[in-house]
């Protein structure tokens, strides 16, 4: 099974893809490492650029579901394209493990959709693709490629400075490293923000470049990506963040 491909505009947005008004009053204290993340709400913008700049708005939440699940939500759109995931998952031992993810686009009037199932007792995902479902052997902490945004968040919380990940992901299990680099200042417009820099490490060989800020005094919520590679350039920057009433 070939892996299909996100819109390139939308990738961008997704690598969030691979995340205030009025601002939170989110701190190192309410995030203890011995809970998971907040439930939250966020709005980001992005500009792709290659040869013309395209500017997509893109929101994401987390919400707190029964039986002790969770639900993360992502969604851009444009005038010519759409993006919709969810991941569905529980947490043990600070490790997000998934049940469910599922995924739908719609470019210039091609539409595609999957939806993987993990089923933990045989160590199996079911890839149900063009309704044309098989299995893959996963190992123990595979991800999805929507949750692998909160465990880098939730290990951050614990103090990592290093993270490599296995992801399903389009018919493959890939692996994603991270490494921390340095805190920095960035400005936002929910304001200036310290933030913790992540550099991605698996691709940089293939020319590629990609960085993520984490803001601990917002939960370690992700507000600004880069990422570069053979003339093109995606900036992330977020826009607003609340938490559900």
């Amino acid at each position: 099974m070939r892996p299909h491909k996100t819109p390139t505009c939308l990738t961008a947005v997704f690598m969030v893809l691979f995340m205030c008004y009025p601002i939170l009053s989110f701190s190192s204290e309410t995030a203890s490492k011995d809970t998971f993340l907040e439930p939250y709400s966020a709005v980001y913008s992005t500009i792709w650029k290659k040869g013309i700049s395209l500017k997509v708005e893109g929101k994401q939440t987390l919400t707190k579901q029964i039986n002790d699940q969770w639900k993360f939500v992502f969604s851009a759109d444009s005038m010519i394209a759409s993006l919709d995931e969810s991941s569905t998952f529980h947490v043990k031992n600070h490790q997000i493990i998934p049940i469910k993810y599922q995924y739908r686009s719609s470019a210039l009037g091609k539409k595609r959709t999957a939806t993987l199932t993990f089923d933990w007792d045989n160590n199996l995902v079911r890839n149900d693709v063009k309704d044309k479902p098989w299995n893959l052997a996963i190992n123990p902490q595979t991800l999805d490629k929507l949750s692998i945004q909160l465990q880098v968040r939730q290990d951050l919380k614990l103090g990592k400075s290093e993270f490599d990940y296995q992801i399903a992901d389009g018919g493959y299990i890939k692996n994603w490293r991270f490494k921390r680099d340095k805190m920095e200042t960035i400005d936002t417009k929910i304001g200036r923000l310290s933030a913790i820099k992540i550099i991605r490490t698996d691709n940089l060989e293939k020319g590629k470049k990609t960085s993520f800020w984490f803001a601990p005094s917002l939960d370690y919520l992700l507000v600004k990506l880069e990422h570069k590679e053979d003339g093109e350039s995606y900036h992330l920057d977020i826009e607003s963040v609340k938490q559900p009433l």
